[in-house]
């Protein structure tokens, strides 16, 4: 029946590109476009293509940033840039600053090493890591990836290519429970498991 609509069928098609969209929602988003004013589509648009001209990664720690600005992070006089803490995504990272106590800088690796779904160690920022640390101003890397299958095995790999360097690797406490993951811990949580990091 929807083939007979094909410019709904088309829409639907492109919302189903969007990862992380459930496909239950795919109607109800599609309603609230083809629902929505011109100008508050017109505004939509406009974001969205500003933000992907003025948004970048940062070439040191592949986190966003404005295309005109320094990184945030990276060029934050008050943060220790010899602790670096790797985080699978720019959600973590959030998590991990909102929770306080941590004051060193981050590296976004763009996600975990996940043969089934195609994605292997060069698809992440694995090796932009690893110049940071040949730079020799890195006393230690904080590993701070969800606790899954996945993220254990990214966590592992990398630090077997780190071992060469004369750093400290840790990682989070186990006070966050095996197989939750980042974005959905409470900031006690996050902190706690921040202050209490171990050797990895």
């Amino acid at each position: 029946m929807i083939d007979r609509l094909p410019t709904i069928n088309q829409l639907l098609k492109n919302l189903q590109q969007v990862p992380y969209l459930a496909s239950k929602n795919l109607y109800r988003v599609a309603s609230f476009f083809l629902s929505a004013d011109d100008a508050k589509i017109e505004h939509f648009c406009h974001v969205l293509l500003r933000a992907k001209k003025n948004v970048i990664k940062c070439q040191r720690c592949a986190f966003w940033q404005e295309r005109d600005q320094d990184c945030i992070f990276c060029s934050d006089p008050k943060r220790n840039s010899g602790l670096v803490c790797v985080v699978e995504s720019w959600q973590d990272l959030f998590v991990i600053d909102r929770a306080g106590g941590f004051s060193g800088v981050y590296h976004v690796l763009g996600g975990a090493i996940c043969p089934l779904e195609g994605i292997g160690p060069e698809d992440l920022t694995i090796n932009m890591l690893i110049k940071r640390v040949e730079g020799n101003t890195i006393q230690e890397i904080i590993f701070a990836l969800n606790q899954t299958p996945e993220g254990e095995a990214t966590t592992a790999y990398i630090a077997k290519k780190l071992r060469v360097f004369n750093i400290k690797l840790s990682s989070l406490a186990r006070g966050i429970p095996v197989g939750s993951t980042l974005e959905y811990m409470d900031r006690l949580t996050i902190s706690k498991a921040i202050s209490e990091r171990r050797p990895f």
